[in-house]
C-alpha cells in the first residue's frame, strides 16, 4: 500500500501516458463542492437559502471541508495548468482558458445570478433577517466604498458559485510569466531545489509556509470572502500544483510521505474541532484579527489544507490511476455540472426548507433533486446542443492526455 511509484518526468518529448487520477481527483472535487452546496442551507453558515432549523453537526463537517477543500481545487487546477502549458503555446493556454473559463462565467452570472439573488432575497424575507426592497438588496453590498473597493476580486463574487471560473482565469493571467520562467533556466533550478528538499521525510510540509503566511499577512485587511486575501492565498495553491508536476520527485515524495501528512492534518483537525467542543473560543479567535490566536488558527487552517490535498493526491496515485468509460462521460459532465448546480440546488432547497419536515428529508430532497436535476439538464440540452457547449465550456474535441514520462 504504501508503495512509492517510478516517477522520473517530466520532458514531453520522452514516453507518455495519461494521468487518470487527476481526472478522476478533479471529478471527486466537482462533487465534493456539490455536497457542500446541497448541505449548506442546513448549517449556521451564511447561505443563499437557509433552513430556519440548523444542524451544528453538519456546521462542523462543512467547516472542517471547507479548510482544505478549494484549495485542493485549485491545487488540481494548477497541475492541469503544468500540462496545458506542455503542449500549448502562452497564447493558446490563455485561448483555451478564455472558451474555458471566462465565457462560462460571464453567461452563468448573466443567466443565473439572478436567479439565485431573487430567491436568497425572498428567503430572507420570509426569515426576518432583511426587510428592504429587493433593489435595495441588490446594490446595498456592491464594494465600492473606496479604490480599493473598486478593484478587488469580490466582484467574482456576483457569480455566486462562479467565482471560481473568476479565479481561475484570473490565476492563468497572472501566473503565466512566472510559470514561463519556472520552466526555464533560473527556475527549473529553483524548481530543481525544492524538489531535494522535499525528498527529505516531512521535507513537503514546507508548502505549508507560504499560505500560511500570505493569510496570516493579507486578511487582517482584506477580510471579506473573495477579497485580495482570499484570492492569494487560493493562487498559491494554483501555483504549488503548478510545481508539484514540474518534477516527478515531488510526486514520489507525497507518496512516500502520505501518512505523516494525513496524521499532521488530523491532529490539527481534531485539536481544532477538540477545543470547540471543550468551549475555548476558537470561533472567536478565527474571527478576531487584533488577537494572537488568531495567526495560530489560521496558519493551522492552511497547514492541514496543504496536508489533506497532499494526502488526496496519494489516494489519487495509489487507486485511481486507470480510465473508464464513466471517467470519460464525467470529464466532458464535469464543468456543466458545476456551473448549472449551484443554482438548481438553490431553486429547489427555496421550496424544501418551506415544508413542515425535518432536516433528514428536507436535505435528502435537495441533494437528490438537485443532483439528478443538474444532471438531466446536462444530458439532454447541454449535451445534446451544440451552441450550448460554447455557454458551458465544452471542449469541441476528445481530451488530451497529461503527458508525463514513467520509467
Amino acid at each position: 500500500m504504501g508503495e512509492v511509484p517510478n516517477l522520473k518526468y517530466t520532458s514531453i518529448s520522452q514516453a507518455k501516458v495519461r494521468l487518470h487520477y487527476l481526472d478522476w481527483l478533479r471529478v471527486i472535487a466537482i462533487l465534493m463542492v456539490f455536497l457542500f452546496h446541497a448541505v449548506h442551507p442546513f448549517d449556521f453558515g451564511d447561505w443563499q437559502v437557509k433552513n430556519v432549523e440548523q444542524s451544528e453537526i453538519l456546521t462542523i463537517i462543512l467547516t472542517m471541508l471547507g479548510i482544505w477543500g478549494m484549495p485542493f481545487f485549485f491545487m488540481l487546477a494548477g497541475a492541469a495548468s503544468w500540462f496545458a502549458l506542455q503542449r500549448r503555446s502562452p497564447k493558446q493556454y490563455i485561448r483555451e482558458r478564455v472558451q474555458r473559463l471566462l465565457i462560462p462565467f460571464i453567461v452563468g452570472t448573466i443567466l443565473f445570478s439572478p436567479i439565485e439573488l431573487y430567491l436568497e432575497w425572498a428567503n430572507k424575507m420570509q426569515r426576518g433577517v432583511v426587510n428592504e426592497t429587493f433593489q435595495e438588496f441588490v446594490f446595498r453590498p456592491l464594494p465600492v466604498d473606496n479604490l480599493l473597493g473598486v478593484i478587488t476580486p469580490r466582484w467574482f463574487g456576483y457569480g455566486f458559485h462562479l467565482w471560481f471560473l473568476g479565479f481561475l482565469f484570473s490565476f492563468a493571467l497572472f501566473t503565466l510569466p512566472f510559470f514561463g520562467w519556472l520552466r526555464r533556466g533560473s527556475g527549473q533550478n529553483f524548481t530543481a531545489w525544492l524538489a531535494r528538499l522535499s525528498e527529505h521525510r516531512g521535507g513537503l510540509l514546507l508548502f505549508l509556509i507560504p499560505p500560511g503566511i500570505i493569510y496570516c499577512l493579507l486578511s487582517p485587511f482584506f477580510p471579506e470572502e473573495h477579497d485580495w486575501a482570499d484570492f492569494i492565498y487560493q493562487m498559491s495553491f494554483f501555483i504549488i500544483g503548478f510545481i508539484l508536476f514540474s518534477d516527478g520527485r515531488f510526486v514520489r515524495s507525497v507518496c512516500r510521505d502520505w501518512q505523516l501528512l494525513l496524521v499532521v492534518g488530523v491532529a490539527i483537525l481534531l485539536g481544532l474541532i477538540g477545543g470547540y467542543l471543550l468551549g475555548l473560543p476558537v470561533v472567536t479567535w478565527s474571527e478576531s484579527p487584533q488577537m494572537a490566536e488568531y495567526y495560530i488558527i489560521q496558519f493551522l487552517a492552511s497547514a492541514v489544507a496543504i496536508c489533506f490535498s497532499l494526502t488526496l493526491l496519494f489516494i489519487g496515485v495509489r487507486f485511481l490511476d486507470f480510465s473508464s468509460q464513466g471517467l470519460r462521460y464525467s470529464q466532458d459532465a464535469a464543468l456543466p455540472f458545476f456551473v448549472l448546480h449551484q443554482p438548481v440546488i438553490i431553486v429547489i432547497a427555496f421550496f424544501a426548507v418551506q415544508w413542515e419536515a425535518g432536516i433528514p428529508i428536507k436535505m435528502l430532497v435537495v441533494l437528490l433533486g438537485s443532483f439528478f436535476v443538474s444532471i438531466g439538464f446536462y444530458e439532454l440540452f447541454v449535451r445534446r446542443l451544440r451552441p450550448l457547449h460554447i455557454v458551458f465550456g465544452i471542449k469541441s474535441h476528445a481530451p488530451k492526455a497529461h503527458l508525463t514520462k514513467v520509467g
